[in-house]
């Protein structure tokens, strides 16, 4: 909020008094210091040396970048960020480049209904033994079917993320680390409700549009951003759209459940162990944080019944009175709007392979990553013995859902939940203390001397760090760790 208030001061941030300049190579170069720091973040350049005291992660992270181009740096650690909002007033202008065209600008032309030129993809896909992706589309008086071929075997609903906004028309499939994406502009309206097909066994989707009137089209639409191209994950930027907030409600004294109602205009259904953005504008400034969806319950009888199961987004989200976000998150009404982005993340459903040992270690909404992990775990994988969740908390009052949690433990006997206080009253019987070798060393008893084993790890970064440092001494490999963060 501070930082918020001095970009709003009227203060000259950049030190240009206002007028936006090409910035050189050679000319970023020269402000390198605390006192005088640039940095180019895709293509455009900011003074953060008014930002240093309030970056939180400190002073010497962004000197990491200080004087030259900062892109990769800042995607590895919160690309998330609206850094565009957040450092408008220190934009110093655009590096003295000539932006490159998008790839697919000339190559639209060549295309017949959108059978995408070879060369364009090829290389892309190949290293990793897959051929390159291709749509069509074809219609009858009343539909437009919009056909994708993306010749993968693992592609299923979770694949796929369809928007249409106004008439625009986007969707995106998710395929290994890369994004296919079609992005028209519609030549005619459609109705709201579309629907999605996947062929699973042949990577084969389809996307049905019911048009709005029945006229023939000549063409699919206009192409837009990206269209027709395949590019990596990290380089797509996030998409959201508007959700509507449909309940909240109390879980325990400060954590409450969240539920989003997804645009009818909208496929979106975020996969086990994925997270997304939440974006609020506050005080006129765009303010972005990363959650992990979760159940709405983990227990089936809990369950309201399946109604448009696949509209609803839920999220187990802690109130932090100081802070900057949950305490407005938590201020809006029934009704209101929050934006929501595409998923990220790098757990794959893959990873439960023929598994039979799932270890959970969570700290507080590091919970919260745990949930989808625990029903897809105990429905899906015939090969799985035993799951079980040690969940760290300072208090008996901060365990999130531990009735649900001990009922579950006593309805499927492969499941065993601990509960671990930092701070627990004398009354309290369980265990107690932080994450350690000695609480490790129960806890992870395989059920065979050579069973395949997961464990999974979620919570503040010492939590998570320390954790790490643990299971690596206790001789489990990187493969058999995966770390979520909170």
């Amino acid at each position: 909020m501070d930082w918020i208030r001095l970009t709003k001061s009227g203060k000259d941030l950049t030190g240009l008094k206002g007028r936006l300049i090409e910035v050189t190579e050679e000319e970023l170069k020269k402000h390198n210091t605390k006192d005088d720091c640039w940095i180019c973040i895709r293509g455009f350049v900011y003074n953060v040396t008014p930002y240093m005291e309030y970056h939180p992660g400190g002073e010497d992270e962004l000197m990491r970048a200080a004087g030259s181009d900062g892109t990769d740096l800042f995607d590895q650690v919160h690309r998330w960020v609206n850094y565009e909002s957040m450092l408008k007033e220190c934009l110093v202008g655009r590096m003295a480049v000539k932006p490159a065209l998008p790839k697919d600008y000339h190559e639209e032309k060549k295309v017949l209904n959108g059978m995408l030129p070879k060369s364009q993809v090829a290389d892309t896909l190949a290293k990793e033994g897959c051929s390159s992706p291709s749509y069509d589309w074809f219609q009858t008086d009343s539909s437009v079917t919009i056909v994708i071929y993306t010749k993968q075997k693992d592609i299923n609903l979770d694949s796929v993320i369809v928007d249409h906004q106004d008439d625009s028309f986007r969707a995106e499939i998710l395929i290994k680390d890369y994004s296919y994406i079609i992005h028209v502009e519609l030549s005619h309206e459609i109705e709201e409700d579309f629907s999605v097909r996947v062929v699973e066994n042949v990577g084969k989707i389809e996307i049905v549009l019911k048009k709005k009137e029945n006229a023939s089209w000549k063409r699919l639409g206009h192409p837009l951003e990206n269209h027709n191209s395949l590019i990596p994950r990290k380089d797509t930027g996030l998409y959201y759209r508007k959700c509507r907030l449909i309940s909240k409600e109390g879980v325990t004294h400060d954590t409450k459940l969240f539920c989003l109602m997804l645009p009818p205009s909208t496929h979106l259904q975020v996969p086990v162990g994925q997270h997304v953005y939440l974006k609020l504008t506050i005080t006129g400034t765009e303010i972005v944080k990363p959650y992990t969806p979760v159940s709405d319950s983990l227990l089936s009888e809990f369950k309201e019944p399946v109604l448009l199961n696949n509209k609803y987004i839920y999220f187990l989200i802690k109130i932090y009175p100081a802070g900057l976000f949950t305490p407005e998150l938590d201020q809006l009404q029934i009704g209101d709007f929050v934006s929501v982005s595409n998923p990220e993340g790098s757990f794959k459903i893959s990873q439960f392979q023929e598994l039979e040992d799932l270890f959970l270690l969570a700290a507080g909404t590091g919970f919260t990553p745990m949930v989808k992990i625990l029903n897809y775990a105990l429905t899906n994988i015939p090969s799985l013995r035993k799951v079980k969740l040690m969940f760290f908390n300072k208090t008996e009052d901060d365990i999130i859902w531990r009735s649900q949690l001990e009922k579950l433990a006593f309805k499927d006997k492969r499941f065993d939940v601990e509960f671990v206080l930092s701070a627990p009253t004398s009354e309290w019987n369980g265990k107690w203390g932080h994450i350690s070798p000695a609480l490790l060393s129960e806890f992870l008893k395989r059920s065979s001397d050579k069973s395949k084993v997961l464990i999974c790890i979620c919570g503040p970064t010492p939590f998570t760090e320390q954790g790490i440092r643990l299971l690596r001494d206790r001789n489990f490999s990187k493969e058999e760790i995966h770390s979520f963060t909170a």
